[in-house]
């Protein structure tokens, strides 16, 4: 006869077996919003300080076998759940304020910059996963792009913080590159802001060199920035059944939730409920500030379950890969831009 006390009383035990990582991740994650205070830190997003902190401490600290699982689940679940709540953040009537012809350009940046960083990196040799990766953190949203994509393509901690640093370090440098561009170009406001938003990783950036070009700029590069962020829905699904078909061809086809995540299911759920303001702006108000604390969690717990030793071991090609990547973005977004004009 199974004794009813203790199953019931197994389940705070396996509860408080996450207890140990879920601290560790927020201790990092509230020193990542601390170290915002510092001056070359406050340019950067939280969620790339916390993996960074995560990778540092995982390295060069460690912690106990005991704080695994809470880091697992802060990695896995909390990713899945923040990027679910991005949808919050976005409007179909955003989307429409930069016309027909700003989205047109925003899918054909994507789509061709995501076609050109896969096969580039084919090329050079680079992990398939990985070079999923960094063609979603630059063809999208940077490191929210790459959170969305890994949690369908399953890659290793070391190919994510790899692929973050990657976009950190090419989307800071065109951040500060931009506005001296523009001086020689002699681009208008809206071409200025157009050009930005559809090329630069993190939407921290955009802002960053969006407004260097006055007012009327930073905000076209806000809103041609969400239209790119919006893709992310759709990309990921593509990338879900690309997965799924390479995954389980010797299966049969694969199940529906395999090529429609549920967290991607939210996200456009919450973007249709955000559009025809179903939401209470008080309870949007709150998730919204909450949304970028879980993202940045979730980068924690990837950073501390990454290995200097396993980066080391990428070698250059992906940096390679990256910079060509972020080169082609940048060019293919000029070309864009002015021949849309």
């Amino acid at each position: 006869m199974t004794d009813s006390s203790a199953v019931s009383s197994s389940k705070p035990g396996a509860l408080a077996g996450f207890i140990p990582g879920i601290v560790l991740v927020a201790v990092i994650t509230a020193s990542a919003y601390g170290l915002r205070n510092l001056p070359f830190v406050s340019s950067l997003s939280p969620m790339i300080t916390a993996i960074f902190l995560g990778m540092v401490f995982g390295n060069l600290v460690g912690f106990s076998s005991s704080a695994e699982a809470g880091i697992s689940i802060a990695g896995k679940k909390l990713l899945r759940l923040a990027v679910a709540l991005l949808g919050l953040q976005l409007t179909f009537a955003q989307l429409a304020s930069i016309g027909i012809n700003g989205l047109m350009l925003a899918a054909v940046i994507v789509v061709s910059t995501l076609l050109f960083t896969v096969w580039m990196g084919r090329l050079l040799g680079v992990d398939r996963k990985l070079s999923l990766l960094l063609a979603a953190g630059t063809a999208i949203c940077g490191a929210s792009a790459i959170a969305g994509a890994n949690a369908v393509t399953r890659a290793r901690d070391e190919d994510v913080s790899y692929a973050v640093a990657c976009v950190t370090v090419f989307g800071t440098i065109a951040m500060f590159l931009y506005p001296f561009l523009n001086i020689l170009l002699g681009n208008d406001p809206q071409s200025y802001g157009l050009w930005v938003g559809l090329t630069i990783h993190e939407v921290a950036q955009v802002v960053g060199a969006g407004f260097q070009g006055g007012e009327a700029a930073g905000q076209v590069a806000i809103v041609s920035k969400l239209a790119r962020v919006m893709m992310l829905a759709p990309i990921v699904i593509a990338l879900a059944l690309h997965v799924a078909r390479s995954e389980h061809s010797a299966a049969g086809r694969p199940a529906l939730t395999q090529v429609v995540p549920f967290f991607i299911v939210g996200f456009v759920s919450l973007v249709v409920l955000n559009s025809w303001g179903l939401v209470p702006e008080q309870l949007r108000g709150s998730i919204i500030a909450m949304t970028p604390v879980l993202l940045t969690a979730a980068m924690a717990a990837l950073g501390l379950g990454t290995s200097f030793t396993k980066l080391k071991q990428r070698g250059l090609l992906p940096l390679l890969l990256s910079f060509i990547a972020s080169l082609y973005i940048a060019t293919a977004g000029l070309l864009l831009v002015n021949l849309a004009q």
